[in-house]
């Protein structure tokens, strides 16, 4: 009986012909994504030897998710299937552009078509959020984002060691073109959906009324909100997590690619509870297993300031395994509490507060492993991450308990 409670909701996402095939647009795009991720800075690095130029390759990327709540509006204007289509039509043709890349004079290029590439995610990101809000059976919206957060750290754990590998068989335009076919491919299983949207109605008020309608709805919905606010800081504190990585290494007396080992096993811990959410939603609700989440990487971080390679790997395993908790209680929620009009604005607006201060973390990391030490510094990020979890361990109001479970959670078919 146990064993089909925890599979069956898993098994009844992979049989829906839509989940399936919004899924599958995810792993495709997916691996061309993070293929590209890695190839292109190995790339600039080839062509300019300069460290500092290839990690613009990231930026670039990352930049326009500052622009999520005017990005996300987009989503919300036109039917989200025929978007999807389009974008990755788009990102697919706009790769080509980079095969003749080959010198230094050339990066203007590479650097404007990764900015490009990266607002068009945060597109992608609000109306693939939205679309399958409405393609999955709600009481499964957890079971799908668990998988979803499966299939992208797989494709982190895949995918850049076959872009890698690729480039230094065929170079840079190899995996231009792999990315490219993946985009392709993604858009033609947007076209074989069956899902029926409704034509949005015509905008209304100004466009900075409308971009800030997302935000509004964050911050004046009491389900949201903590869950937003405690996402944001735990990725703050992800980043500076992961600045220390390499000041860990060096503490355990191994060379700085004994980091792959690490972040594998980290990754490894995100697969397996991506496995599980559906089901740990279910039983605990968003705010509880975010909190859970967020409290087993605070254990983890502080604990990785003790040098021992047993400890590390733990310690790499329960990050992985704990990060995920949050991201995917607050997209389910999101998708959940907002109204379909609403939703891509929502979306990314969430993944703006979200992950942008992962960024911030980061470049902070960097500047406070070269003052102080990294012990110090992990055992502050894994208290922080402690108080974080605090709030959402509080009992929520009545209201919120009725909202976060789905009816059909009680009467599943």
């Amino acid at each position: 009986m146990t064993t089909r409670t925890t599979t069956w909701p898993v098994v009844r996402v992979l049989r829906d012909r839509d989940a399936r095939l919004c899924l599958s647009g995810v792993v495709v795009s997916g691996f061309g994504t993070s293929a590209l991720w890695l190839a292109s800075g190995v790339w600039v690095k080839d062509l300019t030897g300069s460290d500092g130029l290839a990690a613009l390759c990231l930026l670039a990327m990352w930049l326009p998710t500052l622009a999520g709540p005017l990005l996300g509006t987009l989503a919300d204007r036109v039917r989200r299937t025929p978007l999807l289509i389009g974008v990755n039509l788009l990102l697919g043709a706009l790769l080509l552009t980079l095969i003749g890349v080959d010198s230094p004079g050339d990066l203007w290029l590479l650097y404007a078509v990764l900015f490009v590439y990266g607002a068009a995610g945060v597109v992608h990101d609000a109306a693939e959020s939205a679309l399958v809000a409405t393609a999955v059976d709600p009481a499964l919206l957890g079971d799908f984002n668990g998988l979803r957060m499966t299939a992208n750290e797989g494709m982190k754990l895949l995918a850049p060691l076959a872009g890698a590998g690729l480039y230094a068989v065929y170079g840079g335009a190899s995996v231009v073109l792999l990315d490219a076919a993946t985009f392709v491919l993604a858009a033609g299983l947007y076209a074989l959906l069956r899902v029926r949207e409704e034509k949005p109605a015509p905008p209304t008020g100004s466009r900075r009324r409308r971009t800030a309608e997302g935000a509004r709805h964050l911050w004046a919905h009491p389900v949201l909100r903590p869950l937003v606010l405690a996402g944001g800081a735990t990725m703050l504190c992800a980043g500076l997590n992961g600045a220390m990585v390499y000041a860990v290494v060096d503490g355990l007396g191994h060379s700085p690619a004994y980091a792959g080992v690490l972040y594998a096993v980290q990754g490894a811990g995100s697969v397996a509870v991506g496995l599980l959410s559906g089901t740990a939603l279910r039983r605990l609700g968003e705010r509880r297993f975010a909190a859970y989440g967020i409290a087993l990487p605070a254990l983890a971080v502080a604990l990785r300031a003790v040098p021992s390679d047993p400890l590390a790997l733990v310690c790499g395993a329960a990050i992985g395994a704990g990060l995920p908790a949050v991201l995917i209680a607050t997209l389910t929620s999101v998708q959940r509490e907002t109204p379909g009009p609403l939703l891509g604005r929502v979306t990314a607006t969430a993944n703006t507060l979200v992950y942008a201060p992962n960024v911030a973390g980061l470049a902070a990391g960097a500047a406070l492993v070269e003052l102080v030490s990294h012990r110090l510094v992990l055992v502050t990020v894994g208290g922080a991450l402690l108080l974080t979890a605090a709030p959402l361990f509080q009992r929520p109001a009545r209201a919120e308990r009725t909202v976060s479970r789905s009816p059909s959670d009680a009467n599943p078919a």
